[in-house]
């Protein structure tokens, strides 16, 4: 007798994804029940990716700059993955700013009296995130889950190992080797719930939302998803296409469980085990991919910048202001330049939002327009933040491969 083969995670998933719409609407009229009861199943799952993200950053970059056994290949690889990171994000800032202004006309203007938000989020200058990238503590940045200290602590002694590496002939990385697998046959582990906390995770937000939760900011949002999706579709697919030498059917079929996770949790840093799991699948270099995709997931925010580019336009319509180039110029340069510094958890773009609006002079109590369905926009940019994490893991290795053949 055969066994029944189990459906693959990615089906399993969107199962999941749509019994959890299926439930949440169900379940609108009593939402008190799926917040209390289901939710906590769901913070229960998130709460193990946070507790095993940080050590797999700190030992999947590590592990992927002491393969390269050369600082000058890290550079090189680091370079590409910066530069392809930053070109792409004010690419993305830029087609929100497009399509927001095509449609900008269909934004209503709004009494500023119906406005009342007290921004808890503070302005941070370049400077100040600067200072911030660097660990003054080893245990702090773990204890915080700061994803740039961490990076630059396992950059640090990654490259430390290299270079004792040359002085002793005989020293083998294999303790790190060893970390880096037990925290990734952990992740495995963690990720087999991945269906379940879907469920858990999504069910909420649909129940207490209802069927109405887009009311008037639909126009907003389906511009913003509008733009999502011509990002996802062009840039990346053009991306993996030409500079990645893969179809960007294959790509995209092959993120699907990532793309799913990413769309419910509304976390780069929570979706990035499953991520690393899938580029490799797509054939990504491993060495490559421990080290572009927790690097994406702190720096690379291209969903993140197409909702600053909207919001900011949204937001600018609603007062009657109308943006000069010069302004719009000035968001593409701050969005892009703060999402180095943006976490990659959910909610983390309303703190950029606000960095973003000073920097042109709008008013940041008009984040209370957006607030209501943030988690709406949240769960669309983190799609493509972390599809355009994997997009530059397939173009480094294809590069790498050129390089050395």
């Amino acid at each position: 007798m055969t066994q029944k083969k189990k459906p693959a995670l990615s089906t399993q998933i969107f199962i999941a994804l749509l019994l959890a719409i299926g439930a949440g609407i169900a379940l609108t009229g009593n939402p008190d029940f799926a917040t209390n009861y289901i939710k906590p199943f769901g913070t229960i799952f998130l709460n193990l990716i946070k507790w095993i993200v940080c050590p797999l950053v700190f030992f999947s970059i590590m592990a992927g700059v002491v393969s390269m056994r050369d600082i000058r290949k890290v550079g090189a690889i680091g370079g590409k993955t910066v530069v392809y990171y930053l070109c792409t994000t004010a690419f993305a800032v830029a087609i929100g700013l497009f399509f927001a202004n095509i449609f900008k006309g269909t934004f209503p203007v709004l009494s500023t009296t119906d406005l009342k938000y007290e921004p808890s989020a503070t302005s941070v200058n370049f400077m100040d995130t600067l200072v911030n990238i660097f660990p003054s503590n080893f245990v702090k940045p773990f204890v915080d889950a700061n994803m740039l200290q961490i990076i630059v602590a396992s950059l640090l002694i990654g490259f430390a190992l290299i270079m004792v590496s040359e002085k002793f002939d005989n020293i083998d990385f294999q303790a790190v080797e060893i970390m880096n697998e037990i925290c990734m046959k952990v992740m495995e582990m963690i990720l087999r719930l991945s269906p379940v906390g879907v469920f858990c995770l999504l069910c909420p937000v649909v129940a207490v939302n209802g069927p109405s939760v887009l009311g008037s900011l639909l126009k907003v949002l389906l511009v913003a998803y509008l733009c999502y999706i011509i990002h996802a579709v062009v840039i990346y697919s053009a991306s993996v296409s030409v500079l990645g030498g893969m179809s960007p059917l294959t790509f995209f079929k092959g993120m699907m469980p990532a793309i799913i996770m990413a769309f419910s949790s509304a976390s780069s840093v929570g979706t990035l085990p499953l991520n690393l799991e899938c580029t490799e699948k797509l054939g990504a270099d491993r060495e490559v991919a421990s080290f572009v995709l927790p690097l994406g997931a702190t720096i690379n925010m291209d969903g993140t910048a197409i909702y600053q580019g909207v919001c900011s336009v949204f937001i600018a319509s609603c007062f009657g202001i109308s943006l000069t180039f010069p302004q719009m110029l000035t968001i593409v340069l701050t969005a892009t330049l703060a999402s180095i510094g943006t976490a990659g958890v959910p909610g983390a773009g309303m703190v950029m939002l606000a960095m973003v609006l000073q920097s042109v002079g709008l008013p940041v109590e008009g984040i209370a327009l957006v607030a209501g369905v943030d988690r709406i926009f949240d769960m669309g940019r983190t799609v493509v933040n972390i599809t355009g994490d994997a997009s530059c893991a397939i173009v480094v290795s294809n590069s790498e491969r050129r390089k050395k053949a």
